[in-house]
């Protein structure tokens, strides 16, 4: 798995803070922006988010790259609507060799591993002989959601947060979760006070999930 950050709203953390600010002021953002300094967005958008006042931080917008994931993940990715997503297409770019991504515990486990494996072979091959009788497009059925993918996605700052509160979680399959963290680990890179506390909701309280919690104090994030 690769996760690349492709493009970024540039003073992300101050065209929020200008934004916050606007709704308080006489003056537009157009001119409250010239004034916000890069240590005062910061502290700024702590208080803004602290009170619950999330829209603001919807002007700034991430757009990454996911390389060699598999389709299972997409499935679950597409699920966080307020996003836009553009996928390699099954109908239009040939399989012919096998291109797929196991579990760890797949992996870790030798007869589990045996299993996977086997299967991979055989949907390649039926993938093959169909591709030669039938259109691709419709040869792509047999492939399974093990198989490799790329997509671009691109997602505002507020819902990179709702995001990353479900899908750093422990709870979070591992693959998702993988890419989760070091989406996280991107975006900290450009708008680290926009994200200092982003994460799972252990992080920053109590554990959501009641009876489905994992018991364990705070997630520690394996991306920094």
């Amino acid at each position: 798995m690769k996760v690349v950050l492709l493009s970024y709203t540039r003073d992300a953390e101050r065209l929020c803070a200008a934004a916050a600010r606007s709704c308080y002021s006489p003056d537009p953002a157009s001119k409250l922006l010239e004034g916000v300094e890069e240590g005062k967005a910061g502290r700024l958008i702590d208080q803004v988010v602290e009170r619950g006042h999330h829209s603001v931080i919807e002007h700034a917008s991430y757009t990454f790259s996911l390389e060699g994931v598999s389709r299972s993940l997409t499935h679950q990715l597409v699920r966080h609507r307020i996003a836009s997503y553009s996928q390699q297409s099954q109908r239009y770019v040939p399989l012919l060799e096998p291109s797929y991504v196991a579990p760890e515990t797949v992996r870790a486990n030798a007869e589990a591993n045996r299993v996977f494996e086997k299967a991979m072979e055989d949907a390649w091959d039926a993938y093959r002989q169909l591709a030669t009788l039938v259109p691709v497009e419709d040869a792509r059925y047999v492939l399974p959601n093990a198989c490799a993918t790329n997509m671009v996605v691109t997602m505002n700052a507020r819902e990179l947060w709702h995001f990353f509160t479900l899908r750093t979680c422990r709870r979070a399959q591992q693959e998702i979760r993988t890419a989760a963290e070091l989406m996280l680990a991107e975006v900290r890179k450009v708008s680290p006070a926009l994200f200092k506390d982003a994460g799972p909701a252990c992080l920053r309280g109590k554990c959501p999930e009641g009876k489905l919690s994992c018991g364990r104090p705070r997630v520690e994030l394996k991306y920094k």
